[in-house]
């Protein structure tokens, strides 16, 4: 959003000085006329000229971000679920599985938090934590296609779980594999 912001006003910036060099350009050309000489071409800058170097930075700005908005942190997407993973993983109970099993036959994430830490993930962040529990190593490309999601969310989603330490990434040529941490993996196996 602060791009978009940044943008918009380059080209409002560069519209407001391509417009003031117009308006002197037909100023010259007209006291030119009157006088007999072109004073346009001693006077001013050609205001396409502005037109161009807004157009230019405009195109700059933008390429950057799209080059790094994937490594941008993502602020505040998942802080309830970071507070629920962290509250459940604070929480030791010591009561029987018998206990934890709802009527419905599901695990109550309340009574037996570390049971499984998926049932308290949301759902973008378990499509992406099930192939790799399921396919350790799967690289960040093959996480896109089974999970069905854009390349920027993949990449944003896997950050975020990385940070939480529920996976880790290894570098591999122009991609990632992606393991899961081995407390996620221990966990999920009981």
């Amino acid at each position: 959003m602060v791009v978009g912001i940044l943008i918009v006003a380059i080209l409002l910036v560069g519209s407001a000085l391509s417009w003031q060099a117009f308006q002197q350009q037909q100023a010259f050309d007209q006291m030119g006329s009157m006088m007999g000489t072109s004073m346009g071409a001693v006077h001013g800058t050609n205001p396409l000229w502005y037109v161009l170097g807004t157009l230019l930075i405009s195109a700059v700005v933008g390429g950057l971000y799209l080059t790094v908005r994937d490594d941008l942190p993502v602020a505040g997407a998942n802080e309830q679920s970071l507070n629920e993973l962290s509250r459940a993983a604070d929480r030791e109970i010591d009561s029987s599985p018998e206990d934890d099993v709802q009527s419905n036959g599901t695990i109550n994430p309340e009574e037996q938090p570390r049971a499984r830490v998926l049932d308290l993930l949301p759902d973008d962040e378990r499509r992406i934590l099930e192939p790799v529990l399921s396919s350790p190593g799967i690289t960040q490309i093959e996480l896109r296609d089974r999970s069905d999601f854009s390349k920027s969310k993949v990449s944003q989603t896997v950050s975020a779980l990385e940070k939480r330490g529920l996976l880790y990434r290894e570098r591999q040529g122009r991609t990632y594999r992606i393991y899961p941490s081995d407390d996620l993996q221990q966990n999920q196996v009981h």
